[in-house]
């Protein structure tokens, strides 16, 4: 957990409720948290969601890993330490858009189990859903689509610390959904995950 280093600060409390928002955008929050190897196929699945959902009224919010760290995260590398950080400050972002009412849909490889748990911490200590979907592609599979290069890169010694070839990934133990990726199309996938979302009540009316 990061360090509070302000001080002589106080939360401001506002005067709109969450459920005012919600009320005026007619649906609930949530952060559904798509986690799993390099090509997998998080970010793909997480765009044709996002369209998805704009398509039926709903609003949403997309957030990718390698989008971020061009923004809000270029600063950080891919230490273990950089990583916490990373997942810490994205799962801030996307308890925010999610308590404003937004089905936010983040991509991120998010290999530590114990990063993850803080961000689901984090939105449960706020009564925010948080919805855990593992995308699971075998790594031989995602070394075969490897649209990026980086598995080539990584096994030629030329990236350190890639996660699946010298850095681990911790999958997940009790994820809300799994999405094996290399055996459903993404409209199977999307259909999963818009399967989910209404058994957690959070597609409305």
């Amino acid at each position: 957990m990061a360090e509070q280093k302000a001080t002589n600060i106080t939360w401001h409390e506002g005067s709109v409720t969450r459920e005012e928002r919600h009320k005026n955008l007619g649906q609930k929050g949530c952060t559904l948290w798509m986690t799993g190897l390099s090509a997998s196929g998080k970010s793909t699945v997480a765009v044709a969601l996002e369209q998805v959902l704009l398509q039926r009224g709903k609003h949403a919010y997309r957030l990718d890993g390698d989008n971020i760290r061009m923004g809000l995260n270029k600063n950080l590398g891919f230490s273990a330490e950089d990583r916490a950080e990373n997942i810490r400050r994205i799962g801030e972002v996307a308890k925010l858009f999610a308590d404003a009412g937004i089905i936010t849909v983040t991509s991120f490889i998010s290999p530590y189990k114990a990063d993850r748990d803080t961000v689901r911490k984090l939105h449960d200590d706020a009564k925010i859903p948080f919805i855990e979907v593992y995308v699971n592609c075998p790594l031989d599979e995602a070394e075969k689509r490897d649209p990026k290069g980086l598995y080539k890169k990584a096994r030629a010694g030329q990236i350190k610390g890639f996660t699946g070839i010298d850095d681990p990934y911790e999958a997940p133990e009790k994820p809300e959904l799994e999405l094996r990726t290399d055996k459903l199309s993404i409209a199977e996938s999307v259909q999963d995950l818009l399967d989910l979302l209404a058994k957690h009540g959070l597609m409305g009316a």
